[in-house]
């Protein structure tokens, strides 16, 4: 009986040694994520993504608020998230255009999307000094960067199929909230008195802003921050200002003020004050966590600020009465 039960021990141990290094063999050594990864470019298409992903993903951005898109060069860590990531939004319309490389390599392998695909080309902006390629700073109109929040929603319903309806549902709440942000900035803008209605900025961002909500926009630099402004930007600007009686100019977030200084002391030696009416977001939106750090208040901010600086009429707060005191 003792050497029945010591074989039968024996069978187990030998069994036991053999079973066991193959079931770790086949079990993973960290555990499976149970959402996919997401990585966007700048904080407007973060944002957006966010909106519609919810909680089934993962999404993160790369250029932070402050950043200049036009400038920013790919890092290696960039190029390592985007490798990690499942799938990958960017604004497009060479916005990002030296991240091009990489996001067409790393296109290769996953699915990559420009959420301007969907924008009819009828409706994009091809400025003479931008000869051969169109304005990209289309979600400075509303109407046009909910376009890009249904290519945003449909890119999600083929990558993820079985949660298609939930990302419809997103979209459905979200535009309610671009809807309501579109004709907030008409009523509001629509207030500057007509003599008054002239956005003077620190580069051309503001474009699809003035057809939109019927401003003129004049820039100092071209549609990229790459471009220098001359000695003769300047002058011809100080020029409509102190001609037009322009009482405020803009400074933007991610561009330098200098040239901005440079036309208030320009005007000023022609004996016409004009002052910083505020600063705006251009090409990149507010800090992450603030109500400025979103799609919906950057573009509130905007509206809020140009309307008060340039004598039009809107709550210090904005549309809700959320924008932080010290951008009032």
């Amino acid at each position: 009986m003792n050497r029945i039960r010591l074989a039968v021990l024996l069978v187990l141990v030998l069994a036991a040694v053999w079973i066991i290094p193959k079931l770790a063999a086949k079990s993973p050594s960290t555990p499976k994520r149970s959402t996919y990864v997401v990585t966007c470019t700048t904080g407007m298409v973060t944002d957006i993504v966010r909106q519609i992903v919810g909680d089934k993903g993962e999404v993160t951005g790369i250029i932070g608020p402050g950043i200049d898109p036009h400038l920013y060069t790919t890092t290696r860590n960039d190029v390592a998230r985007l490798v990690q990531s499942d799938i990958i939004f960017y604004s497009g319309l060479m916005l990002e255009g030296k991240m091009g490389d990489a996001l067409n390599r790393v296109g290769r392998k996953r699915p990559v999307y420009a959420v301007t695909e969907l924008i009819d080309k009828s409706l994009l902006l091809e400025p003479p000094e931008f000869a051969g390629h169109f304005d990209p700073h289309v979600w400075m109109d509303v109407g046009l960067w909910k376009r890009c929040t249904e290519m945003v929603t449909r890119a999600l319903c083929e990558f993820d199929a079985p949660n298609a309806e939930y990302y419809r549902n997103n979209f459905k709440t979200y535009t309610i909230g671009l809807d309501r942000l579109d004709a907030y900035a008409k009523k509001s803008l629509a207030t500057i008195p007509k003599e008054h209605r002239v956005l003077v900025t620190a580069h051309d961002a503001f474009n699809y802003f003035s057809r939109a909500y019927n401003l003129e926009v004049k820039g100092i630099q071209g549609i990229s921050t790459e471009s220098e402004a001359g000695i003769a930007d300047i002058n011809r600007l100080v020029e409509l200002i102190s001609t037009r009686g322009i009482k405020a100019v803009f400074v933007e977030s991610s561009v330098s003020s200098k040239n901005i200084k440079a036309l208030i002391e320009g005007a000023a030696s022609r004996g016409h004050a004009v002052v910083i009416g505020g600063t705006l977001f251009s090409d990149a939106m507010g800090q992450a966590g603030s109500y400025e750090g979103t799609y919906i208040g950057m573009i509130d901010h905007n509206v809020t600020v140009v309307t008060r600086a340039l004598g039009g009429k809107a709550d210090a707060g904005g549309m809700q009465g959320k924008l932080s005191a010290k951008e009032k």
